[in-house]
This record gives structure tokens, C-alpha cells and sequence, in this order.
């Protein structure tokens, strides 16, 4: 296994960094005394973000506006963090968004829009990277999607793109192994993770998404993604469901179809309706409210994944592999009946907080934040 820098010696650049996994790694990395570019469309947020940050730990923050969209933008960004550090170590592809609805009337201009940012804003990420580690080496780090492994009903596009972005990792990493590169570079499989990306979401169902069942806090991925940038791996699931669900596809995919369609479509996850005066997201612009690393989801959220730590400190494998196991053997069973926790996790969120309407945002601060530090 190839190490890099200790994270007190590295800089850092992350992109979609002013809300949820890179936010929070954003956070985690400026505690550990990393230097840190964060990136995003919201400069104003990021620059509040990076104030607090280097008036709390030893590492600093950089704030550095950017639409992975535009190709000239995500090389303005590399030029700025090796302008501002004199180089780069670790290069983090974490800016994603996301459409809910059917593949048969998703607008294409926003599948156009979805895949502009999720797949080839890795693209143009991996070629800034590579043209600033080839010579000293580093850590190219890609956050993906256990919905890489296993697709979903409803966000189709969002699978697709996540599908691509595991291909060209894993072309990336050949060809540069390859060519005797000192780069590695990481792929980070998320499952079901606490952040924005739900409210954040372009949304064409009648209901309001929400996660499905388990769901991990923002803190397991982004624990993940710095340890892969000192303990270089091939891959990684953040959240030990992810990997549940790479089994339930390799070994009963046709069940998990059956599974997934009772789940997934109808109401689309949710009782709760969408309101007439709600807000729906426009790919094209940033969010309107960002800062916060959690997102609205009111059910138990996981703090920790013993399947990750396993991978983080291999000590504790075979305790995993174990659970892991039991959890296989469970997955469709837990499948069939998330739906009805998520409608009563749904009730729960609705009677708790307004609706959404124009003009404003209701959401609870208090939920929103992690109480260790907190995408």
C-alpha cells in the first residue's frame, strides 16, 4: 500500500466543499493542519466557511469559487492552489447534484446538466490533478456512489453518472500505474449519507425523496476520503450498506429489482407531498442556502460504519466480515419493509417543520448540524 504526506503536510483541494461529505472533509482536513483549496459555485459561503475554519485549527482554508462544469474554471482553480501553497498533494472530485423522476421524463437538458457536472466535472478535476502531480506524485480522490454498484428507480441519471464515473477511474488508474505516475488514485462508494443533496435535488416526483434506510453521518465518508489520501486504496463504500448492496447485486439481482420497485417507485420514498409553493433547484445555479454539512432526514442517522473502519484499520476485518455476512443475508428483508419506516420518518420530518415555499427555506439548524464538527 503506497502512503503519502501525513495530513499536516498536505494541500488540499476539494471541490464542492461548502455543504455535506465536502464540507465535512473541508473541516476534518483544516483540524488534522492541512492546507485546504475548498471549491464551489457559492464564493460567499465558502468564504464564511473559510474564516471560521482558520480561526479554529492549525490548518488553513482557501476559498476558491468554481463550476466543475466549465473546463477553464477547474484549471483556474489549480492554478490558484499552486499559486497560493506552490503545489498540490491531494486532489479531492467531490462536487455532485442530483434529479429525481422518471428516465422517461427527466427534461434532457437537465440530464445533459446532471452529467456536465457529476461525470465531467471528475473529467476536467483527474486532468488538472494529473498535471500537477505527475512530477512529485499524490493522491487523486474520487467521490462516487454505492449507486455505481446497484441502481436505484427514480434517479437514473444520477446512477448513470456515478456508473461513468467508476469506469473512468478505473481507466485513469490503469493508464497511470501504466505510465510509472507516482499518483494513486481512489474511488469513495458512499451509501445513504445525512447531507443537502436531498433539498438540493431537482425534484419532478410528487413526493418529497428521502434516504433509504440505513443512513450514515457525512463524518464516515469524509473519515474515509482523508484516510485514502495518506493510505492510498483502490476503493472504498462509506457505510457498510453500500456493500450490502454490491452483494444483493452480484448474487439476487432480480430479486433486488423486485425489491427496489416496491421501494422506490409510487410515492417515491415519501409520504410527504410536495407543497405548489415549493422551490424546486435549478442544476444551473448554486443552492440558494449552503454551510450545512447535514441535511433534513429525521430518522436515526449512523455515526460510525464498522465495515469502514475495518478498511481504515484492518485490525478489526474479520469482525466486520462477519456482520457483514449477517447483513447480506438481511438485505432484502430490510429492503421490503424501509418503506414503512420512511413513511414514518416522513410524517415525522412534516409535522416537525413547515413546508418549504417561496421566498424562503425552512430548515432546522440544530438538525443540521454535527455535534463532532460536522456535507
Amino acid at each position: 500500500m503506497r502512503t503519502h504526506k501525513p495530513l499536516n503536510e498536505q494541500v488540499i483541494v476539494i471541490t464542492g466543499a461548502s455543504s455535506g461529505i465536502g464540507l465535512e472533509t473541508t473541516r476534518q482536513a483544516v483540524a488534522a493542519g492541512a492546507s485546504v483549496i475548498a471549491s464551489s459555485r457559492n464564493l460567499k459561503a465558502l468564504k464564511k466557511i473559510a474564516a471560521e475554519l482558520n480561526a479554529e485549527g492549525p490548518g488553513k482554508a482557501f476559498a476558491v469559487q468554481c463550476d466543475v462544469k466549465e473546463g477553464e474554471q477547474v484549471e483556474s482553480l489549480a492554478a490558484q492552489a499552486i499559486s497560493k501553497f506552490g503545489r498540490i498533494d491531494t486532489w479531492i472530485n467531490n462536487a455532485g447534484v442530483t434529479v429525481y423522476g422518471k428516465l422517461t421524463e427527466v427534461p434532457l437538458e437537465e440530464k445533459r446538466e446532471l452529467f456536465e457536472t457529476n461525470f465531467w466535472g471528475v473529467v476536467y478535476g483527474c486532468r488538472s490533478a494529473v498535471r500537477a502531480l505527475r512530477e512529485n506524485g499524490g493522491a487523486i480522490i474520487n467521490v462516487g456512489s454505492v449507486l455505481s454498484e446497484r441502481v436505484i428507480p427514480m434517479q437514473g441519471m444520477y446512477c448513470a453518472s456515478k456508473h461513468a464515473v467508476k469506469a473512468y477511474t478505473d481507466g485513469l488508474r490503469m493508464e497511470l500505474e501504466a505510465d510509472g505516475f507516482p499518483i494513486t488514485v481512489t474511488l469513495i462508494k458512499p451509501a445513504g449519507i445525512d447531507t443537502p443533496y436531498i433539498d438540493h435535488g431537482v425534484n419532478h416526483m410528487d413526493h418529497h425523496p428521502t434516504n433509504v434506510q440505513p443512513v450514515y453521518s457525512p463524518s464516515v465518508v469524509a473519515k474515509a476520503i482523508l484516510d485514502s489520501a495518506v493510505h492510498a486504496k483502490r476503493d472504498i463504500y462509506a457505510g457498510g450498506a453500500g456493500k450490502m448492496f454490491w452483494f444483493m447485486e452480484q448474487f439476487m439481482p432480480r430479486l433486488t429489482d423486485f425489491a427496489m420497485e416496491k421501494l422506490m417507485m409510487g410515492d417515491g420514498q415519501s409520504d410527504s407531498k410536495m407543497d405548489a409553493g415549493v422551490i424546486r433547484p435549478n442544476l444551473r445555479q448554486a443552492p440558494p442556502v449552503e454551510g450545512a454539512v447535514r441535511g433534513t432526514y429525521g430518522g436515526h442517522v449512523m455515526q460510525t460504519s464498522l465495515y469502514t473502519e475495518s478498511k481504515i484499520h484492518p485490525v478489526i476485518t474479520a469482525v466486520a466480515a462477519t456482520g457483514l455476512g449477517l447483513a447480506a443475508a438481511a438485505g432484502i428483508n430490510y429492503l421490503l419493509n424501509a418503506r414503512a419506516a420512511n413513511a414514518r420518518t416522513s410524517k415525522a420530518r412534516t409535522s416537525g417543520r413547515g413546508a418549504v415555499r417561496i421566498g424562503k427555506t425552512a430548515r432546522s439548524r440544530t438538525e443540521n448540524s454535527d455535534p463532532s464538527l460536522t456535507h
